[in-house]
């Protein structure tokens, strides 16, 4: 059987946008801002994704299409089978444990949503709200909900399930952020905030602050090895990489700024601290929605349309696990084997969900970053370097010298800096 493709171009950018553009732009990106550097985190994130992940990103497609196949196959090919599996394997798991806990925030969202259009978040509500979303067990049955309904949408396939999905709530998204960002923006004091805040101190940056920054624009593009590269594989041989990726990858920075926009005034305006951590959205949206005008409706259809994003980006983890699984069983096994596992893995984070800031720099920074960068390794080193120039054409020279030495030197550079911080 023929490896599916994405049915046009504009089907393509949309997928991959849907697949970049979730909870890594909404929930994360403030959250890591906030902790990790401010404004200044900022502007290392957007030379890091410029300069490191959208080149990266290059890399993932382009081994994806030019083996038409998921990881496992493309890092044996490219490392030997013994180290190439390893390799993928690692990968996967460390995806998977991603998802697990990437889900459970997706089920706060949903949660969220539900309150929005049921209760409100008028300030009587909130105390209420807030017993809820701390609710381990709630939280858990809601995760099983969202992983249910994200691997239906595996199981129908590339056209009906992950390329419909993305045509119909990327746009949505993207006129619903806007609105937010005008209203956010027009808050008594939002603009002198803002603005106040936008003064960067790199004196606030050191090796822990630039890894963060680095496997923010890793996590948010989606690259690490492994879900770029098997969506990679159903891109058309007539499609640019090169053009695709930078659209891709600017949309997703956009994404995010626009989501810090709306986020970072509402907060400052209401006085709430930038470095509460992964439970962020979760004090600043509430707040912001129980004061705008239509708060109730505009909250639930934004959390809404938010929460439906988030599932594109854990379609995107589950069909690489789901596609690994497939070379010992058949796709609708491989999506039960799946499920079960997720369901096991999630109950942790459900009913302790501190253990989410953990994982996630560990999983979703360390691990992208390493998986990114072997990725481009396998593509340079491990790929005939006509291969690579068909692949990313039209390519002006000096990006494949730059893909090949600058860039995963980058991505392992910072990674060990880090981890020598850490220990030391």
């Amino acid at each position: 059987m023929s490896r599916p493709v994405f049915s046009s171009r504009f089907a393509t950018f949309l997928t991959m946008v849907g697949v970049a553009v979730g909870l890594g732009n909404v929930w994360r990106f403030p959250y890591m801002m906030g902790q990790y550097g401010g404004s200044a985190f900022l502007l290392v994130y957007v030379l890091f994704m410029l300069a490191i992940a959208i080149p990266a990103l290059n890399a993932e497609w382009a081994l994806g299409r030019s083996m038409r196949s998921g990881p496992l196959d493309v890092f044996r090919t490219a490392f030997g089978n013994t180290f190439g599996t390893v390799v993928a394997v690692i990968l996967i798991v460390a995806i998977t444990i991603a998802v697990s806990y990437y889900t459970v925030v997706i089920a706060n969202v949903v949660y969220t949503t539900v309150f929005a259009a049921v209760r409100g978040f008028a300030p009587e509500q909130i105390e209420l709200f807030q017993r809820g979303l701390a609710n381990g067990w709630l939280q858990y049955a809601i995760a099983l909900l969202v992983i249910s309904a994200a691997l239906w949408i595996v199981y129908r396939g590339v056209h009906k399930g992950i390329e419909a999905t993305s045509r119909l709530f990327v746009p949505v998204f993207a006129v619903v952020v806007l609105w937010l960002v005008i209203y956010a923006l027009t808050l008594d004091g939002a603009v002198e905030q803002l603005a106040a805040f936008l003064k960067p101190d790199f004196s606030q940056m050191g090796p822990n602050e630039y890894f963060a920054a680095l496997g923010q624009a890793c996590f948010s593009l989606g690259i690490g090895g492994t879900l770029m590269i098997a969506y990679g594989s159903y891109l058309n041989d007539d499609v640019a990489i090169p053009r695709m990726a930078l659209s891709a990858g600017l949309g997703d920075m956009l994404a995010a700024v626009l989501a810090s926009l709306f986020i970072v005034p509402t907060l400052l305006v209401f006085g709430i601290g930038l470095a509460s951590g992964p439970a962020l959205i979760f004090s600043a949206l509430p707040k912001l929605f129980g004061v705008m005008p239509a708060g109730r409706l505009v909250g639930t259809a934004f959390l809404g349309v938010l929460t439906l994003m988030a599932v594109l980006s854990a379609v995107a983890a589950l069909e690489v696990i789901v596609v690994t699984l497939s070379h010992r069983f058949s796709r609708h096994r491989a999506v039960f084997v799946v499920g079960v596992v997720l369901a096991v893995l999630m109950l942790p984070t459900a009913l302790k969900p501190e253990l989410i800031a953990v994982l996630d720099l560990i999983v979703g920074s360390g691990m992208q970053t390493l998986g990114a960068a072997l990725a481009v390794l396998a593509l340079t080193w491990g790929v005939a370097r006509a291969e690579v120039v068909r692949q990313l054409a039209p390519m002006p020279e000096w990006f494949y010298t730059w893909l090949k030495y600058v860039v995963p030197a980058a991505l392992l550079f910072v990674l060990i800096a880090w981890l020598r911080s850490a220990i030391l």
